[in-house]
């Protein structure tokens, strides 16, 4: 038994800058495409950070899944979906993977859709900068249980000692009536060596069991679109076998995993790897690491 990936989709359009606007389309096409019903998603997990004007309250997971029109049913014996925000900065999606699976293995749930973005709070701008260093988007993983050889292994994690290496707050002694549209993000001159440093222990305790990785496919957060390929070569894995989102307006943060999978999908550039290793790391610093066991139909998935 494995909790595998059923369906993903991404939403990156410019008409909206709105999180919740692109995570709840994102939900939605990953739905469509699998063939599932909303009253068949049990659980929603919202693992994005940065929110449409800082909202604190309700939970954004809840905005999501009334976008997405997933349980809104409220006859006393339609179905429930129950949602909440797993926030930990870049590894919130692999965090999410391991309740996910915890929730799926108990047979609780028929499927579980992890939905993830980030917004600049003021939904002025959607291309990173100097100042947001992080992209506009949506991208929902959906997930099932199986009882095929496939799927997600034990998430793993590592924690770096010392300063965080990538801060964000909202300044509350200078920012005035203007909080909500603002945010400070502050990277240290050595953050992406330090974010490195625990990615290679997150993903050194994930592979320590595989024995040939000649067959592994790399998928990486983008702190700096070098990472991925950084990790790489930490790891000992071919260059050719890194997979990344679409960099072109800045990182994805949190949708950077499930973006740069639903492209490799979209491609068919995994056709020829039997197994993904995903590796996120961010702010704290802390990183996570899991081996996902690709299905022999790989390409449907998307």
């Amino acid at each position: 038994m494995g909790v595998r990936i059923k369906s993903t989709s991404i939403s990156r359009t410019s008409d909206t800058h709105s999180v919740v606007e692109h995570s709840g389309r994102a939900a939605k096409q990953s739905l469509e495409r699998a063939g599932v019903r909303p009253d068949q998603v049990g659980v929603v997990i919202n693992a994005g950070i940065f929110r449409d004007y800082n909202t604190v309250e309700p939970a954004v997971s809840a905005l999501i899944q009334k976008a997405a029109g997933i349980g809104l049913e409220y006859a006393k014996d339609d179905p429930r979906t129950f949602s909440f925000d797993l926030m930990n900065g870049a590894t919130s999606v692999l965090n999410a993977v391991q309740v996910a699976t915890a929730i799926l293995e108990t047979g609780s749930a028929e499927h579980v859709l992890i939905v993830s973005g980030d917004t600049h709070p003021s939904l002025l701008r959607y291309a990173a900068d100097d100042e947001f260093p992080y992209a506009t988007s949506g991208a929902a993983l959906l997930l099932e249980r199986t009882d095929d050889p496939v799927g997600f292994g034990k998430v793993h994690t590592a924690a770096g000692e010392g300063t965080a290496a990538v801060e964000a707050y909202v300044d509350t002694a200078t920012m005035g009536t203007a909080g909500r549209g603002l945010m400070t993000v502050e990277r240290e001159p050595d953050f992406e060596d330090r974010l490195l440093e625990v990615a290679v222990q997150a993903a050194g305790a994930a592979l320590a069991e595989v024995a040939d990785r000649t067959s592994l496919a790399l998928i990486a957060s983008t702190p700096t679109p070098e990472f991925p390929k950084r990790l790489a070569d930490a790891l000992g894995i071919d260059q050719d076998s890194v997979r990344t989102p679409d960099l072109a307006y800045g990182d994805p943060h949190t949708a950077a995993l499930t973006q740069a999978y639903d492209r490799a999908i979209g491609a068919d550039t995994l056709a020829e790897h039997s197994q993904v290793l995903f590796v996120a790391a961010g702010a704290g610093p802390a990183a996570a690491a899991v081996l996902y066991r690709l299905p022999a139909f790989a390409g449907a998935a998307a």
